[in-house]
Order: C-alpha cells, then structure tokens, then sequence
C-alpha cells in the first residue's frame, strides 16, 4: 500500500480548536501514516507580522496536539528556512525526501483555497501534492465561491479518501462536515481584551498563554 503523509500548515498563532479539528477531521478520513504539523516561517501573506516567537508557537502546538489521538509531527522545516514561507517550496522539499510515490496530502479550510490562485505558482502544487480540503462556516467549497481558474482545477481533480490516498499527487478530496469557526485573529483579540478564549483553545494552550503573557498588547 502506498504511504500516506498529510500536511497541515499555518501560522498557528496560536494554533487554535479550529486546527485541531481540521487535522483530526482528515486523520479520520484518510488514515495517514503520518500527520505533520508545519508552522510557518514567515508567511509573505501575512503584512503584519506573527506576534508569538517561533519558540512559542512550536510549544503550543506541541501542547495542542499532545492528545490527539493520532501520531503527530511538528515539522518546522519552513521556521528554519528564514525566509519567506512559500508552499510549492516547501512541497518540493517534501517530495523530494519522501520519493515519488508517497501520497502527500497538502490539508487547508476553504478560506485558503478560495485565495489558492494568489500563491506561488499555484498550479504547480497540484502536481507536488493531492489536497484535503474542509469547508468552513461562511466559506463554501461551491464552484460558485471559488475562483474560475480554480474552480476548473478542483473540476477534474476531485476524488474519494481511498483516491487520494492511494495517488501520489494532483487529486483533491472536499469535506464538508467541519463546522467549526475559529480564527487566530478573533482569538488574539478575545486575549487582548480579556474575554472568552476558553472555547477556542486547548486548556493546555490557553495555561501557555496565560503563563507567558502572549498575546496582551
């Protein structure tokens, strides 16, 4: 049987239930033989800047997904890279250690493939890698919410778990059964002014926070 190695990455600032959810979402589906969890370096879409330090955002993840329930990596490949974070180099990275057969399965929500056209060379992905994609409340995976150019990518990739696992690259399974809604940027607000973040983070992550002061201003 073919290997099966799924990637999630992000800025995980700080990595919240939402991502948690979205890793445990296509764990379930797809049965990886690994899950690597990929922070960012620095993300050339992100203008402001990430507010926690490397170290910081790798121990909160480490925190998060400590009981899982499915194998976990933290890869922080594109952290030491430092320089801008972008996705097709570090896919051809990927591919180029695990060999041409794996299926490499690059995980997002909807929010990021509705933007998938902006990245670098962004078709190229698609022959690096499949992608799990989850829908999002306020983002649809139709056609109709998606750009042209990638709704008729999507068009002729579509395909079944069993699919995506068992192909190295260039096939793209939707899920839309991921009903959470939780964003880094309300999380960081809801901390900043002294509201409610216990619904959106682990125990485990919001005791980091709170210890080291993340977050405050």
């Amino acid at each position: 049987m073919t290997a099966c190695v799924a990637l999630l990455g992000g800025s995980f600032d700080p990595v919240h239930r939402g991502h948690v959810a979205l890793a445990a979402l296509f764990a379930g589906q797809l049965h990886p033989d690994q899950l690597r969890i990929m922070p960012a370096g620095q993300p050339w879409q992100k203008k402001a800047g990430l507010q926690a330090s490397d170290a910081d955002r790798v121990a909160m993840l480490e925190l998060a997904f400590r009981d899982a329930g499915f194998p976990v990596q933290i890869d922080t490949r594109e952290i030491e890279r430092k320089t801008p974070t972008y996705t097709v180099d570090t896919l051809r990275e990927v591919r180029a250690e695990l060999g041409p057969d794996t299926s490499i399965v690059f995980v997002m929500g909807a929010d990021q493939l509705q933007k998938l056209d902006t990245w670098r060379e962004w078709e190229s992905l698609f022959e690096l890698a499949n992608f799990g994609v989850a829908a999002r409340p306020g983002y649809s995976l139709d056609d109709a919410g998606l750009p042209p150019a990638v709704a008729a990518q999507l068009a002729q990739r579509k395909a079944t778990p069993a699919l995506v696992r068992a192909s190295p690259a260039g096939r793209v399974v939707l899920a839309h059964t991921l009903a959470v809604d939780i964003s880094a940027t309300q999380v960081r607000a809801a901390l900043r002014a002294g509201g409610d973040a216990e619904s959106c983070l682990a125990p485990q992550v919001l005791d980091y926070i709170q210890q080291h002061n993340l977050y405050k201003s």
